[in-house]
């Protein structure tokens, strides 16, 4: 937990003053009982009720009262202010240390379960934090300050607290201690539940396309109904504490009215002492129900902490060098390379090479789970090799500094993600300084002018995900965002699926007559984007079958002919 507890630095001012302001309001609330007992023996038994003296102790309990306020008040200014400023750098924190995990890291844990982290969890820390300042110290020291007190007052009668508290505080532990692997067990359900909904959300036209609606509700429920069972367990442990704790201190405050009356009879006891011995026993009620929700409470900030840490403790797999990365010099080359990726049976690649040069087009092309977007992942290091090396500009790809190395590569992915936004804003992700000529030239390019005319320019309004666009426009929009970057390396990674063939033509012939140095890796199903490029690559299954031009792969790989003719046709496969 010293990663966490670091997060409290700059925060110690607070986290001090808030338990301090709150034993200041404690240590006034235990003068209250004794202030209680000398009203009742000095003011309402003495003549009949001495008026003036009444009206001065109420007064000192107005007094007491306001500013015990006062000190309360400040103590949860200070622990709100310390709860949320901790909470806050370790988001802060946490976020940035997601971002340096590689894909290997974020598949192994799961986006659900980091969402999880970042929100619900965080917010458990920030609860229990919150509680811990003012709590924690303050209803201990009420027990033994009230206990103290009622020494003071009577030794005897005060044997009733030394009994009743160390029983007090064995129910109170021993269900904290047993509901404590439980709350780390409902929050691992929880991550269940979030992980279904998430799923079911973003496949949710695939769903409706398959009619599976009632499968996936019947799948929500079921992981619903195991989360609800743990927490009604949970809870059933839980609800123990107040019933045990408050028949315990009914018993004995029954007994210290009885032990209290006997005594008064006799004149060993006042009846001010008394009700201040019956207050003080009351207080501890109160502040050990207080501790019980407490202890509640940290038990399940405690286990939301400790799935927090395990995220911080897993390390990037990934080391990078110190050397920037200027630009591709004499091409990019793959040496035997393979990629297993975690948890998988076989290797995705197996035993890769070529070499692109600069300023070449590479067309890559296969079946479906071929291992394309595999290859193409590991130009700009979303996944390291399980074997092999890939070297840039005769330096291994490792050697380069991440930002100098992605920095130089545009990626357009499968699926075409867009930001809340402008399209300018959304165009500047590749350059910030981009200006709107950059940005017009790049979209013209991606064949995506109509777009911006469409919709009224570069200040238009994008939703989330781009919902207010269709499939071929945001396909075109994320190609603009690569090549406003102007990188040295562009890989368009199956980009242009959502084109017709038509405007597929004109954005490969725009790109080739705009971006001559630029060394173009397109990854595609259709032989019609790759045909035209200096290189194909053939995969299937993840080997590399052949590599050649277009002409050259018709006649020596029978995979790229039955391709091209299923697309084609034989005719024009024959005639080509």
């Amino acid at each position: 937990m010293k990663k966490l507890a670091g997060f409290f630095k700059g925060f110690i001012k607070e986290s001090v003053l808030g338990p301090l302001f709150k034993l200041l309001e404690a240590s006034l609330e235990l003068i209250v009982p004794l202030i209680i007992a000398d009203l009742i023996d000095n003011g309402i038994k003495s003549g009949g009720g001495d008026g003036t003296y009444i009206i001065r102790s109420s007064l000192i309990l107005v007094a007491l009262g306001a500013i015990g306020l006062g000190f309360s008040v400040t103590a949860q200014y200070f622990a709100a202010r310390a709860a949320c400023g901790v909470t806050t750098g370790m988001k802060n924190a946490l976020y940035r240390h997601i971002q340096t995990l590689s894909y290997s890291e974020i598949d192994a844990i799961g986006p659900s379960t980091l969402i999880s982290r970042l929100t619900s969890d965080s917010n458990q820390v920030q609860n229990g934090i919150n509680l811990t300042l003012r709590l924690l110290l303050r209803s201990p020291f009420v027990v033994f300050g009230a206990m103290i007190m009622a020494f003071t007052i009577d030794k005897r009668a005060a044997l009733t607290f030394v009994v009743v508290i160390p029983l007090l505080s064995v129910v109170v532990f021993g269900i904290m201690l047993g509901s404590m692997p439980l709350y780390k067990a409902t929050q691992t359900r929880l991550d269940g539940v979030l992980s279904r909904t998430r799923d079911a959300l973003s496949g949710a036209r695939v769903i409706r396309a398959f009619c599976k609606e009632n499968d996936e509700i019947q799948n929500f429920k079921e992981a619903n109904d195991s989360l609800t069972a743990m927490q009604k367990l949970v809870g059933k442990i839980s609800a123990l504490m107040n019933p045990l704790t408050y028949i315990l201190i009914n018993f004995a405050i029954i007994f210290l009215i009885y032990i209290g009356a006997l005594r008064v009879d006799i004149g060993d006891l006042s009846q001010g002492e008394v009700v201040a011995l019956y207050n003080y026993m009351c207080q501890i009620l109160v502040e050990l129900v207080k501790l019980a929700n407490l202890i509640i409470s940290i038990t399940k900030a405690l286990a939301s902490a400790a799935r927090i840490r395990n995220v911080f403790d897993t390390e990037s797999s990934m080391k990078y060098g110190t050397s920037v990365f200027t630009g591709v010099g004499s091409g990019i080359v793959f040496n035997n390379v393979s990629l297993r990726y975690n948890g998988a049976g076989d290797n995705s690649l197996a035993s890769v090479s070529f070499t692109a040069e600069r300023g070449s087009t590479i067309g890559i092309i296969g079946g479906t789970g071929s291992g394309k977007s595999s290859l193409v992942n590991l130009i700009p290091r979303f996944y390291d090799a399980t074997d092999g090396s890939i070297t840039i500009d005769g330096r291994p790809i490792s050697d380069y500094t991440k930002d100098s190395l992605r920095e130089k590569i545009g990626i357009v992915p499968q699926k075409a993600v867009l930001f809340s936004g402008s399209i300018r804003d959304n165009m500047r992700w590749g350059n910030k300084d981009a200006t709107d000529s950059d940005i017009l030239n790049a979209i013209e390019i991606a064949q995506g002018a109509s777009i911006v005319e469409d919709k009224g320019g570069l200040d238009a309004y994008i939703e989330q995900g781009g919902r207010n666009l269709s499939g071929g426009q945001r396909q075109r929009l994320t190609i603009a965002r690569a090549l406003v970057k102007k990188p040295d390396i562009l890989i368009l990674d199956d980009s242009a699926s959502a084109l017709d063939y038509a405007t597929d033509a004109n954005l490969r012939s725009a790109i080739s007559r705009s971006t001559d140095d630029m060394t173009v890796f397109i990854v595609s199903q259709r032989t019609s984007s790759v045909m035209s490029a200096d290189k194909i690559i053939v995969l299937d299954d993840g080997e590399v079958i052949a590599i050649g031009a277009h002409e050259e792969l018709l006649e020596s790989c029978s995979v790229y002919k039955e391709i091209y003719e299923t697309q084609f046709g034989k005719e024009d496969g024959a005639n080509a």
